[in-house]
């Protein structure tokens, strides 16, 4: 398969992203709609966490069988597990502290020449984003470095020229990320405000585009050390908003629904996963 072929299928791969985000833009749903939404969104992500870090532990899980049977040493096992404990522990408690500084009171300018200061916070304004865009905004973020590691196992089993292993995880990543962008939009659904097509597409340029990113890079080289860190930060962002949904899915009361969303995001999860398995990945 060459390079330019490769690419295009990793773009697509990740593009399937885009079909689930059209539902941010519900005008107030129904609270069961929002309910289920968000409990859908729930399941998904808790299959992406358990995905993510049984793949980021294969390495380490590598170097541990190699020390057992003497082919190895320590120093592989430490650094493998250094790289998962804090990737894991800044993707999930970086998160703490970055809501903190995005919840600090915005400074107050006086009238006169513009500071230096007020030009940078208009020019980000993401601290001016409501609680809803943001959690958007972290949910995507989790998902696209997920998917850069997807992207490596594309690019990284094409370049080695099995073509039907590199297929099959183009379909069955593109099935998989087509459930993703239910969790993107899930927290939109109960917003007052209404997002635009150029915030969803955003979004969907967040969490799919690394798709594309990690098949370039795979296709040229791969690394575990990286796969490592990529995978435990997508874990621990991704673990960080499922605390976040939980609570809000909690406080509707709404048990059963809640249940059965979680359930079939779950299913949903890791039935588009077996396409990827029955390819030996």
């Amino acid at each position: 398969m060459s390079e330019t072929r490769t690419l295009i299928l990793g773009a697509v791969a990740g593009m399937t992203i885009l079909l689930g985000l059209p539902l941010g833009r519900l005008r107030k749903p129904a609270p069961g709609v929002r309910v289920f939404l968000n409990a859908l969104a729930i399941g998904i992500l808790i299959f992406l966490v358990w995905d993510v870090l049984s793949n980021a532990y294969t390495p380490l899980d590598a170097s541990l069988t190699r020390l057992h049977d003497h082919t190895g040493g320590l120093w592989s096992v430490i650094g493998y597990g250094a790289l998962f404990l804090g990737g894991t522990g800044v993707g999930l408690v970086g998160l703490v502290y970055y809501e903190r500084l995005l919840a600090r009171p915005k400074p107050r300018y006086g009238p006169g020449a513009m500071a230096q200061s007020e030009l940078t916070a208009r020019r980000l304004g993401i601290s001016d984003w409501s609680p809803a865009r943001r959690l958007s905004l972290l949910i995507a973020v989790g998902i696209g470095l997920h998917n850069f590691g997807e992207g490596l196992a594309i690019g990284g089993s094409a370049a080695k020229g099995q073509i039907t292993l590199a297929t099959l995880l183009i379909i069955g990543f593109g099935m998989h990320n087509a459930t993703e962008g239910f969790g993107i939009v899930a927290p939109l659904s109960g917003a007052d405000e209404r997002p635009s097509w150029a915030f969803l597409g955003a979004m969907g340029l967040i969490g799919g585009g690394p798709t594309f990113i990690g098949t370039l890079i795979g296709h040229a080289f791969t690394s575990d050390p990286m796969s490592v860190i990529f995978l435990t930060l997508a874990a621990g962002s991704i673990l960080f908003v499922v605390v976040q949904l939980l609570g809000v899915a909690l406080k509707s009361g709404r048990r059963e629904l809640m249940t059965w969303g979680i359930f079939l995001g779950l299913a949903a999860g890791f039935v588009t996963d077996m396409v990827v398995s029955a390819a030996g990945a």
